[in-house]
């Protein structure tokens, strides 16, 4: 099981380090307008992407 969350772990950094190797200009311009939204609008997309996830897990077994 341990193995699985280290592949997981990898996949993420993997997936979260490609917009700014690819897209730097346009990752920086995102984050900037992240920084600009509320706590409630930031944790909205926080719980709407754990739920995301959680269906795509589900759905992938």
């Amino acid at each position: 099981m341990g193995d699985y969350w280290v592949a997981g772990l990898a996949l993420m950094l993997v997936m979260e380090g490609m917009m700014p190797f690819l897209f730097p200009a346009a990752w920086r311009e995102t984050f900037q307008r992240l920084i600009q939204l509320s706590d409630g609008q930031l944790r909205f997309m926080g719980i709407t992407s754990m739920v995301c996830g959680l269906l795509l897990l589900y759905f992938a077994k």
